[in-house]
Formats: structure tokens, C-alpha cells, sequence
């Protein structure tokens, strides 16, 4: 297990840079009058609890900018590592580390404050197993189809709701989040959300709260603190971070 243990080291590592990086860089200032001109849009992440640990970082494009819809693509770079206990195995703890990407078109809309984005498309992933768990269908590397949603919407001046889901053939596994918000000091939003995750002999859920789109300067932030639980008892809290920035 203790090069299970350096592995899942070096993969947290490599994440925590690649996500610091992205969100330490300097873009050029823009002013907010301007938001309707953008057609990128920098976006990262992380996400801890007790069984595992994830960074993604990706980029969002749209031709004719955010504020109009139509067409968009979504790229995306996820790196982490995890633990679970295998069956097949005995209950023997197996460490595994994760590198996926995803090129996903997609197509937005929007109306008022209320916007939806779907995409589908490519998603390619590594997942290295130590020791090796030839029952789980997660090893080695795979190709398949990913479907995603995002919702955001605004109901009143002080209210938010913001959902998401995606589904991948590769496992395949699924999730999904709501959260609902309320307005605070005028600077962001903070109340509940909900999570499920879910793959072949697997679960987990999520209850926690969030803050978001608290910003500072040119950048937008989300955070969030809950408990999970899953289908190998192993509750614990979990912490989730976000940025993003129009470029």
C-alpha cells in the first residue's frame, strides 16, 4: 500500500500545481461593462474529501459571447486520485489515480437571467489501480460519450438556483448537483446544495452549503463545505473550491 500511498502523493501534488498555476496567472483587466464582448471563459477547480482528492481546469468558448447563446465549446483537464474498497478483492483498499479529458460542443441558451448549456461529446480517461482490480471497470484507458447540463437562473433580484448533471459512457458513471442561494451583502450568494455520485457498485451523497460568484477584481469564486457519505462507510466532510474569469 505505501506505493499506492506515494502515487496518490504525486498525483495530489501534480493536481494542487496544475490548479494553482491557472489561478495565479494574470489576465488582462477588462471592465465589467464590457462582459457582453467575452468569448472565453478560464475556469478551475478542486475538490477534497476523505477518500479522494480532484483538480480540473478548463477552458469555455463561445463565437458569438455569453450573452446571446448559440454555440459553445467546452474543454476540460481532470486529474486525482482516490481509494476504495474492492470486493473482488476481499475488502482490500485499492488506490487508484485518474487522468481524464474531455472535449464537449455544446449549445447554450439564454433569456433574461435565466441560462442552459448542453454539450456532448468526447471523453477520454487513464485510471491506474494499485494493487491491480481487474473488477473494476474504471482500469486502464477508455473512450466514450459524455453528456453534461449547466443551469443557472435568477428568479428574483435576490435569489438564485443553479444546477448541473453529467453522464459518461466510460464506467459509466453519472453526477449531479442543485444548490439554491440567497443574496448576502450584496457580494454573493449562500444557502444549500445537494450531490450525487454514482458509477457501477458505488455511491456517494452529498449535503453541504455553498457560496458563490463572490468576486474579486476580474475573478469569480464558489466555495463549498458539507458531509458525504457513500456505499463503502466512509463518511467525511468535503470542501470544494471554483474560479473563473471572462477573457
Amino acid at each position: 500500500m505505501r506505493c499506492g500511498r506515494r502515487v496518490c502523493a504525486a498525483v495530489t501534488a501534480a493536481a494542487a500545481f496544475i490548479v494553482c498555476c491557472v489561478c495565479s496567472t494574470s489576465w488582462p483587466a477588462r471592465a465589467e461593462d464590457d462582459d457582453d464582448l467575452a468569448h472565453f471563459i478560464l475556469f478551475s477547480g478542486r475538490d477534497l474529501w476523505r477518500n479522494g482528492v480532484f483538480a480540473h481546469g478548463g477552458l469555455l468558448w463561445a463565437p458569438g459571447g455569453f450573452d446571446t447563446g448559440g454555440f459553445m465549446l467546452k474543454t476540460l483537464l481532470s486529474i486525482g486520485a482516490y481509494r476504495y474498497n474492492s470486493g473482488a478483492l476481499g475488502s482490500v483498499t485499492v488506490y487508484g489515480g485518474e487522468l481524464k479529458g474531455q472535449v464537449l460542443p455544446g449549445w447554450g441558451f439564454k433569456r433574461g437571467r435565466f441560462e442552459l448549456k448542453l454539450f456532448a461529446g468526447l471523453d477520454i480517461e487513464t485510471h491506474r489501480l494499485w494493487p491491480d482490480d481487474p473488477s473494476n471497470g474504471l482500469r486502464g484507458t477508455s473512450v466514450g460519450l459524455a453528456l453534461a447540463m449547466e443551469l443557472w437562473n435568477e428568479p428574483t433580484a435576490s435569489t438564485m438556483i443553479a444546477a448541473g448533471a453529467s453522464l459518461t459512457t466510460v464506467g459509466p458513471n453519472y453526477t449531479a448537483r442543485v444548490g439554491f442561494g440567497w443574496r448576502a451583502f450584496e457580494q454573493f450568494y449562500i444557502g444549500p446544495e445537494t450531490q450525487v455520485y454514482g458509477g457501477e457498485g458505488y455511491r456517494q451523497f452529498r449535503a453541504g452549503a455553498h457560496i458563490t460568484s463572490l468576486k474579486t477584481g476580474e475573478r469569480e469564486w464558489s466555495a463549498a463545505v458539507g458531509w458525504a457519505i457513500d456505499t463503502d462507510k466512509r463518511d467525511s466532510p468535503y470542501v470544494r473550491l471554483g474560479f473563473m474569469q471572462r477573457l
